[in-house]
């Protein structure tokens, strides 16, 4: 894998949390902790945060009325009681919807002012689609009104999308999302050395203490996902990873005994 050091995030350390040192892997909520409540809720998020996790990572997209909501497939009808895609339902049918115990299909807004202020946020922009919705513009446009900046960053399987990103918010760092599944091109990621990115977020299986030590080297942190087994939550901290991602936070901090 070739990385080329212009296409790197400059990004002052002290400007976002991301960036700053830490004594432990990061321990990040896939999806909240939904191990234990619905996937992308609020109540995942707060019992995230209950879990002591620092961080949660959440799916975006946008609805046909055009706000950013949490919903990581293309359609509400694996994690809602409804049917149809998101891009086709307005913010008012999706709020009709059951999300999981009574849940609601939460907005971007919404994540912000529940557990913004307390955790870390990896926004993944699941924008993979050839419309272009606005989806960046108005994820941006969310961030800056509640002044955010320096809490969250943003990751997708889509280069084009953090170039994108990287465009519109220079300062908020990205992370390009792969599986050992994708095109070649792709799970090689190919394209890293054309798209501005602090971090890569392999899948876990894709970890190896050797390719962490380079990435590092060359001032890349890896996050990896989704990790839920102790030993595989051992075997990529021992890899020097920077971040986990697993369904149950506490799972995590458990098994590293932090």
């Amino acid at each position: 894998m070739t990385h080329n050091r212009n296409a790197h995030a400059e990004i002052n350390p002290m400007s976002n949390l991301w960036l700053a040192p830490h004594s432990h892997p990061l321990v990040l909520g896939h999806r909240g902790a939904c191990a234990h409540a619905p996937e992308n809720t609020l109540a995942s998020f707060r019992l995230a945060r209950e879990q002591r996790a620092d961080g949660i990572e959440f799916d975006t997209k946008r609805c046909a009325s055009g706000e950013v909501v949490i919903m990581h497939d293309i359609s509400v009808d694996r994690t809602t009681n409804g049917h149809g895609d998101v891009h086709t339902l307005t913010l008012a049918e999706l709020r009709g919807l059951d999300a999981g115990g009574g849940q609601p299909v939460p907005t971007l807004d919404e994540v912000f002012e529940e557990v913004g202020r307390d955790v870390l946020m990896n926004i993944e922009v699941t924008n993979y689609s050839t419309r272009n919705d606005g989806l960046e513009e108005a994820i941006v446009e969310v961030i800056q009104r509640h002044a955010i900046e320096e809490r969250v960053m943003f990751s997708s399987f889509n280069p084009f999308s953090l170039r994108k990103l990287a465009g519109l918010a220079p300062q908020i760092p990205g992370g390009i999302l792969y599986h050992p599944r994708m095109p070649v091109w792709l799970r090689h990621v190919w394209l890293a050395p054309f798209i501005p990115h602090a971090f890569l977020h392999p899948e876990k299986s894709m970890v190896t203490k050797a390719e962490t030590a380079a990435l590092r080297k060359r001032g890349i942190g890896v996050n990896t996902w989704t990790v839920n087994d102790p030993a595989d939550i051992l075997r990529v901290t021992e890899a020097g990873v920077n971040a986990i991602m697993g369904d149950s936070p506490a799972t995590i901090r458990t098994t590293l005994g932090i």
